[in-house]
């Protein structure tokens, strides 16, 4: 794997690298998600949130590397199929963030737990059809035959983008996170404002061409 990422130009990853980052710096169904789990759960629940996320790329670019995103892809049921079961699984969360209410500020801070944060993220980005059409648009761009077979050169730069987005979104998390310990005596201003953020992820993936 060392020998065909040293294979690629610095300059190829350099680009590679920076082009991730503007797309994971702006603000997306994943940053928003992250930030929704840090203001219910506080900064640790929020980066747990990114960890998780960052587990769901790597899911995708693992099926990417297997060929099974392009089967995905050629398929328009099964992706329609995947939106609709991942909006119903954010709409269940606003559901419970909206039900969650005020109650005792240092009960509700427990809302999302930091490792059942780990696996709403997962679920959130694995569920998500759209990082599948990304990673088949972006990563091949950067790939050449003369690099190495592809589908290592898949794993090598998908694994650079995931490393990166998994910080940046568990950045965002936490920064979340600590705005929320600032409402955290007017948590049914917070759990209500989870659950706006989870519906409007739920509507934007299911009415997305």
């Amino acid at each position: 794997m060392w020998d065909v990422l040293t294979a690629f130009p610095a300059e190829s990853l350099i680009a590679f690298t920076l082009g991730g980052l503007v797309l994971n710096f702006a603000p997306g169904a994943d940053v928003f998600f992250a930030s929704a789990c840090g203001i219910a759960g506080g900064p640790r629940a929020g980066v747990m949130a990114g960890l998780g996320v960052g587990l769901g790329v790597v899911w995708h670019i693992t099926l990417a590397a297997a060929g099974l995103a392009a089967v995905i892809a050629a398929h328009p049921g099964a992706l329609v199929a995947i939106r609709w079961i991942g909006a119903g699984y954010l709409l269940w969360l606003a559901w419970g963030a909206w039900r969650a209410g005020a109650g005792d500020p240092s009960r509700a801070r427990g809302v999302v737990s930091p490792w059942r944060a780990v696996g709403r993220g997962f679920l959130s980005n694995a569920l998500n059809p759209k990082p599948v059409l990304f990673i088949l648009a972006f990563l091949p761009q950067f790939t050449r035959p003369e690099y190495g077979p592809i589908w290592m050169q898949v794993v090598a730069l998908g694994s650079i983008f995931a490393f990166t987005g998994t910080l940046v979104t568990m950045g965002y998390g936490w920064v979340a996170g600590r705005l929320g310990q600032v409402l955290a005596t007017r948590m049914k201003v917070v759990n209500r404002l989870s659950a706006v953020i989870f519906g409007g992820l739920a509507a934007r993936l299911a009415l997305a061409p």
